[in-house]
């Protein structure tokens, strides 16, 4: 089983001042939720035993950080942690730093320049994770449980932990390789799970936030409440650290490095409408955010697409056209990467005596975690019969066909390909549909069908 990352911490607690923060600064937190400002109230260190009765003290480091001295827990593994010792900025359950600027909603100009690090020391010993949490709400909360998104950014573990949910998927970002997870206990929790340790990491908060939007997990209209660094103990925990932590805008660093150029793009799959694109990823000292798909027809390049992944198919084209695209890489701090070379693509003649073929999914039903598609029609619109057809559209990232009928199909990078079982006579039609699943709480469905 999977632990439910839950901070059930209750905010009448502090209302009635049973779990007030303490007027001053104490060097050593024993009680369950106990908290101290440090750097003039910049950043709160809270020692946040939220999930179990026995002991933990942290020593508060003034500059920026504390240790874990003493934690007596010996949790199962397959549920949920004992605590959550951090150092944060922004709000928690009304405990709230000084001049953090958050709440901050996440589609504003300003969001995409805050930045975080913090440096990190762990114990041979015991078994927990050292995480960020990064949490959003639709409202710009500064109490109680926020219900958008929980970020959490996993730079190391030890033991047989993992996170909310189930895997979805893997991204590169901020100079790393991370397994993506997704589960749904009231609010998404998105967790990044680096495949190689590390005891640092320096990041724009949008480098993540923007691949959890690209899943469907989030939304630039939420706000951003708290960035919050330390450790998720279930055994033990006495010797992790938080050694420094930073938040702000630009977090005392500016990155003026763009990424590098993608690798030459080529294309597949060409039809009378449509195309799909291909290319090498990029590399960035911090991490690439997405890309950016260029089109021309002319001799001007302008955007028509991208994402974050390293494929795309443009639709809409038209039939027995040339088209020329390239291929720029973005981090989050803006930075454009140079054009990459001119993949160009001409479109076939449309099929069908000039008609060509046409394609109207239609969603049957839906359900927390899947969907029928049915039918999907597929159209003759031309006067001359067609011996096959071919009908492409985009699977969702975690997205799986379980199951297709009245026609076959393949799946490569994401591109669902279905073909015929038989010929298509003028101005016929026929139909086939399919069923699939989808992470809990991504409300998702697959677009961009084209038919040839």
């Amino acid at each position: 089983m999977r632990h439910a990352h839950i901070h059930l911490i209750i905010a009448a607690l502090f209302a009635t001042g049973l779990f007030a923060a303490p007027a001053q600064a104490a060097p050593v937190l024993c009680e369950k939720f106990g908290s101290a400002t440090v750097q003039n109230g910049r950043y709160v260190v809270i020692n946040n035993v939220w999930g179990a009765d026995t002991a933990q003290c942290i020593d508060v480091n003034q500059n920026g950080g504390f240790a874990v001295t003493q934690a007596a827990h010996n949790k199962a593994t397959n549920g949920a942690p004992a605590s959550y010792p951090a150092i944060y900025a922004g709000c928690h359950y009304a405990n709230c730093s000084t001049g953090s600027g958050l709440p901050m909603q996440a589609g504003s100009s300003s969001f995409n320049s805050l930045r975080t690090s913090v440096s990190m020391t762990y114990p041979s010993s015991g078994v927990w994770d050292a995480a960020y949490d990064i949490w959003f709400d639709p409202t710009p909360r500064t109490d109680g449980q926020n219900t958008g998104a929980e970020v959490m950014i996993w730079l190391n573990k030890q033991g047989s932990i993992q996170p909310v949910g189930s895997q979805v998927g893997t991204a590169t970002l901020a100079g790393g390789t991370w397994q993506v997870w997704q589960g749904n206990i009231g609010w998404n929790v998105i967790s990044y799970v680096r495949t190689s340790a590390t005891s640092s990491l320096d990041f724009t908060i949008n480098t993540f936030y923007a691949d959890a939007i690209s899943r469907g997990y989030a939304q630039r209209s939420w706000y951003l409440t708290s960035v919050q660094a330390g450790f998720e103990p279930w055994v033990g925990g006495a010797g992790l650290a938080v050694n420094s932590f930073s938040f702000g805008s630009g977090g005392g660093q500016t990155d003026s490095t763009p990424p590098s150029v993608p690798g030459n793009p080529s294309a597949s799959g060409t039809t009378s409408n449509s195309t799909t694109l291909s290319w090498g990823a990029s590399s960035d000292n911090v991490g690439v955010s997405g890309y950016d798909v260029l089109r021309a027809t002319g001799d001007t390049f302008t955007r028509v697409g991208g994402g974050t992944g390293t494929s795309y198919t443009d639709s809409g084209l038209s039939p027995a056209t040339t088209y020329r695209y390239r291929i720029r890489a973005r981090d989050a701090a803006g930075n454009l990467s140079s054009e990459s070379a001119t993949v160009t693509v001409t479109t076939q003649q449309g099929g069908g005596g000039g008609g060509g073929c046409a394609v109207t999914p239609t969603t049957q039903t839906t359900w927390n975690n899947g969907y029928v598609i049915q039918p999907v029609t597929v159209t003759n619109r031309g006067t001359s019969a067609l011996s096959s057809w071919t009908v492409t559209f985009a699977l969702p990232s975690g997205h799986t066909i379980t199951g297709m009928w009245n026609a076959s199909y393949t799946v490569s990078g994401g591109t669902v390909t279905v073909r015929s079982n038989g010929a298509l006579g003028p101005n016929a039609s026929t139909s086939f549909g399919y069923q699939a699943t989808r992470p809990n709480g991504n409300t998702q469905v697959p677009t961009g069908y084209t038919c040839a």
